[in-house]
């Protein structure tokens, strides 16, 4: 399919830029597939507090496990569903914590067949609403980058976890266009549908879909995660977000994990929850 695709926006771009650029976006924001639940994560599942939340025409599943006290968001990446965490929320709970979490739009459990930086934003911003300050944020992949930009909307978290980080929106664009193989004229196209769709009303929206934008401004301890082998985000991402944020942010490099195995390691696992519940800003 792809060299159809790729022809076919190439030529689009040529004729019709609004059109190739509106075509761009529909592939570009649908999954990969979508994640089925492994059979060990079933027995969490079953014993969280389902919820729904309508977003975009979609009906958006979430689930909450603990008592409320000290809520903890997690929250998904591409491709992937909210199950992915089930060790993080397995061992938040043991320790007390309440985790929160969400199958985006496209993703999980949830209806549609699309998803989008702003679908992310919204859900996090209404189970903030809905629990409470958070004490901790944990991410991964595109759920890294949706995190950083739900805070700096006014989302209180008091410590944030990146594994295997997307840090920058336009990564994910010119990413997307290099494995396309699309021309510089149909990256700009996209470029621009993303800005009138997305975001009609909010200028310089590309200096603010990375994390670093204003880091001064979050002032938050930061912990990130970051597999040298990771296929899908380089290293180099969360590299940004660690010069970024200073003195307030660690970067742990692991080795042979990738960009989805990482999730189940349990040392990744056993560090995020001791940066969580530590008295102490960074391990």
């Amino acid at each position: 399919m792809a060299p159809l695709l790729r022809t076919a926006l190439n030529t689009t771009s040529r004729i019709a830029p609004r059109l190739a650029g509106r075509a761009a976006f529909a592939v570009f924001v649908q999954p990969l597939g979508r994640s089925r639940v492994r059979p060990d994560e079933r027995p969490l599942l079953d014993r969280a507090r389902l919820g729904t939340l309508r977003v975009s025409g979609s009906k958006v599943v979430t689930y909450a496990w603990g008592d409320g006290v000290r809520p903890v968001l997690v929250v998904h990446g591409w491709s992937s569903r909210s199950s992915r965490f089930s060790a993080f929320i397995s061992a938040l709970c043991d320790k007390g914590y309440s985790p929160v979490t969400f199958d985006a739009p496209g993703h999980g459990d949830s209806e549609g067949r699309a998803s989008n930086i702003r679908d992310y934003r919204e859900i996090i911003g209404r189970l903030h609403a809905e629990h409470g300050d958070f004490d901790a944020v944990i991410a991964h992949s595109f759920g890294v980058l949706a995190s950083f930009v739900a805070l700096h909307d006014g989302v209180v978290a008091h410590r944030l976890v990146g594994i295997g980080g997307v840090t920058e929106f336009d990564h994910l664009v010119h990413a997307f266009c290099t494995r396309l193989g699309v021309h510089e004229r149909l990256k700009r196209d996209l470029r621009g549908y993303v800005e009138h769709s997305l975001f009609p009303d909010e200028p310089g929206i590309w200096e603010r879909l990375t994390v670093a934008y204003e880091p001064e401004r979050l002032a938050v301890p930061v912990l990130l995660f970051h597999d040298e082998d990771d296929d899908m985000s380089p290293v180099a991402q969360s590299r940004l977000a660690a010069t970024a944020h200073g003195e307030r942010a660690r970067l742990v490099v692991t080795r042979g994990l990738g960009h989805r195995r990482i999730l189940g390691d349990p040392e990744v696992v056993a560090r995020t929850v001791d940066f969580v519940v530590t008295a102490d800003a960074l391990p």
